[in-house]
């Protein structure tokens, strides 16, 4: 479920990488007369993460200046976020979600709960995160598992949200998947069905994502996808999340699952609910269907 391979991410090493010429190409993208985005997103979009680290450092020796101080000098808006989230390693872009989320005029709460719900107990450790939300237990049997939250939701008058929460976030993604099944052979009802029915507010949205995330990280996060573009407006903020966080672990899964769920494909939603260099560059990522 929780995937570190890059086998199903649209952004691959490039072979035959030169951290030194693409460092000269983005300084004369950037110091010529008008930004060259085009340089920009080609370079950005067709290497892994690992490779534009050693681009940046590159560009600073070169330089003396940082490419993420450049990008933000020369580059707006939308586009700006974007190349300067292709630039950031992964562990510290999630620790800038998750800050981002939390200040300002009201916390974020989709974005924290996307957050927990979709990374793994390592990725959550990796960013200096409350570890023990995903803690992982192990038991020999699954049964009292499924018994505990029988008892405290659909056969209680009134639920026990502690168990659940203490359930959900404290057992391994195999001991959960095995739980839905038991669960419902038990209750006759899915255990999504019966957090819907027995809680609401933010409590019941963390839960639910988790239940999903067992299921399938990428269907959840397609699902994401979906609602930030056909909403009212676009969430420009969630697709370069979701693209640029899940485009070298399992995005070619998001891109299944998206035309599974929506009968569309995810790069022709992004090329018609989006434009210009923010647009293009999502789309370098993405990738066509098949590529």
């Amino acid at each position: 479920c929780f995937t570190k391979s890059t086998v199903r991410g649209t952004i691959k090493e490039k072979p035959g990488f030169n951290p030194g010429e693409d460092a000269a190409a983005l300084r004369k993208a950037i110091e010529g007369i008008g930004t060259t985005e085009k340089t920009l997103i080609d370079i950005l979009t067709q290497r892994s993460n690992a490779q534009r680290q050693l681009v940046c450092k590159a560009y600073q020796d070169a330089t003396g200046r940082t490419l993420c101080d450049d990008l933000e000098g020369d580059t707006r808006g939308d586009l700006e976020g974007i190349l300067v989230a292709l630039i950031t390693p992964p562990a510290k872009f999630d620790c800038q979600e998750f800050i981002g989320a939390i200040k300002g005029a009201g916390t974020t709460e989709s974005v924290l709960i996307e957050l927990f719900a979709s990374r793994s107990n390592h990725q959550i450790k990796a960013i200096q995160w409350e570890p023990k939300l995903f803690g992982y237990q192990h038991s020999s049997s699954i049964f009292p598992t499924v018994q505990i939250l029988y008892e405290a939701g659909e056969k209680k008058w009134g639920t026990d949200e502690s168990k659940f929460i203490d359930i959900l976030c404290h057992r391994s993604v195999p001991q959960l998947r095995q739980t839905l099944v038991e669960y419902k052979s038990l209750s006759g009802k899915t255990l999504q069905e019966s957090i819907e029915r027995e809680m609401s507010g933010r409590l019941e949205d963390i839960l639910v994502a988790i239940v999903k995330c067992v299921k399938s990280v990428p269907a959840y996060l397609a699902e994401r996808l979906y609602k930030s573009m056909k909403g009212a407006g676009t969430t420009e903020s969630t697709l370069t999340r979701i693209i640029v966080g899940r485009s070298e672990v399992d995005l070619q899964d998001i891109k299944a699952e998206y035309k599974k769920l929506f009968g569309t494909s995810l790069y022709s939603d992004i090329e018609s609910e989006t434009s210009g260099d923010f647009g293009q560059t999502l789309l370098k990522i993405c990738g066509e269907d098949g590529k």
